[in-house]
């Protein structure tokens, strides 16, 4: 797949895999005790399931294609370069690709004592694909 961003792709995602629908690939851009930086790539189709950041916000910033991310309750929103979507701690959500192109986001999450990501269910395949 060619890279959808001018960041680095990174190493096939696999320790999170069993939490994504698709394939996608992670490469660490900065980080120390206090935030963790990565580029986060998604084949097109690929979303990661819903998920729960407790303890911590999380802070995507869109660097290249087309995807979404959707906050329980509430419609899914497009990204595309230069969006940002903020995502509040004990928020149940989503993010990834469009399902017909590549997506690619800068995560932003500060590292906190006792913070932990629930991994929940999928996303309905039958309201993703309706997304355009």
């Amino acid at each position: 797949m060619e890279n959808p961003s001018p960041f680095p792709m990174g190493k096939p995602n696999d320790a999170y895999a069993q939490y994504f629908e698709g394939r996608s690939w992670l490469a660490p851009l900065a980080g120390d005790d206090q935030v963790n930086v990565a580029n986060v790539t998604f084949e097109p189709g690929c979303t990661n399931h819903w998920h729960i950041h407790h303890g911590v916000c999380q802070i995507l910033i869109a660097v290249g294609g087309r995807g979404y991310y959707q906050i329980e309750g509430q419609e899914p929103v497009e990204l595309k370069p230069g969006d940002v979507a903020y995502i509040p701690p004990e928020t149940k959500h989503w993010h990834g690709a469009a399902p017909n192109e590549a997506f690619a986001h800068i995560a932003v999450m500060p590292k906190r004592d006792g913070a932990s990501n629930e991994w929940l269910e999928s996303v309905d395949d039958e309201a993703y694909r309706s997304l355009a």
